[in-house]
């Protein structure tokens, strides 16, 4: 079965950042015939055509690739999924909330692609790099832990995600709302946060600190009050996946700077 499978290599169109990031990692290279318009922004894509993401495409436009599999990550616009069910192609969504999520997706997608030892190896690299993140958050702690709120998105405001409360526990933080939901402005204020991290969704570094510290509810915020607002890639914490090992050290380096400026 594995020979008749190597034979016939599958055509994946990767509808998702983290797909993409992943299936590279394990050198799936070959096998990725499209991706999304914001895979660029994470993995080194080439020239494979880019096909949209998962809230709008050209469904047309994915099956000239001719795929055997098309691959995405959940939330997906309805219409799209309907669109895709309707193909003659294998249809695979995943949809990580923790850091246990995101390795079982790994291994999953390291099956898929006849790469399961690739999928332990990249699992036991993204641990490591996290130990040693903790690590480092450990020596410099001094047994205080920041508290911390990532935001995703503005307008609603929506946290960060639960992985991204693990990141930052990991980097010695830790998250006062809870991840991965619509929260009021007021709910954050009672939350007093040490540190404020915008990471908006598909904006790259474009998240706007004005937004926090010109917040009429939040003058009264520590992380405000102390200047403490900071901005990080949304890839670095959005994308399931690999770019999490930079995430993580970039929130290390978050919560050791606003240490240094709060002893100073």
């Amino acid at each position: 079965m594995g020979t008749t499978r190597q034979a016939t290599r599958d055509r994946i169109v990767s509808l998702a950042p983290s797909i993409t990031s992943i299936l590279l990692e394990l050198g799936a290279g070959r096998e990725l015939v499209g991706v999304s318009k914001w895979c660029k922004d994470v993995a080194d894509v080439g020239r494979r055509p880019q096909v949209g993401d998962c809230w709008k495409m050209d469904i047309e436009e994915v099956m000239r690739l001719k795929p055997t599999m098309l691959i995405g990550s959940v939330p997906f616009a309805p219409d799209t999924v309907a669109k895709l069910l309707a193909q003659p192609v294998t249809f695979v969504a995943i949809n990580p909330r923790s850091l246990a999520d995101i390795q079982r997706d790994i291994r999953i997608l390291g099956r898929m692609v006849n790469r399961a030892a690739n999928a332990e190896k990249l699992i036991r690299n993204m641990e490591q790099v996290f130990r040693a993140v903790a690590k480092a958050a450990h020596a410099k702690s001094a047994g205080k832990r920041p508290r911390v709120y990532c935001e995703a998105w503005p307008k609603p405001r929506i946290s960060s995600p639960p992985w991204v409360a693990e990141l930052v526990a990991i980097a010695g933080g830790k998250m006062v709302v809870t991840p991965g939901q619509r929260v009021t402005d007021e709910e954050v204020a009672a939350a007093k946060p040490d540190i404020i991290v915008l990471a908006w969704a598909a904006t790259g570094n474009k998240a706007k600190p004005a937004s926090a510290s010109r917040n009429p509810a939040w003058q009264n915020v520590p992380a405000v009050r102390n200047g403490r607002v900071f901005v990080v890639r949304d890839e670095l914490l959005n994308t399931p996946g690999p770019p999490l090992m930079k995430g993580a050290a970039e929130l290390l380096h978050i919560m050791q700077a606003a240490g240094a400026k709060g002893s100073k």
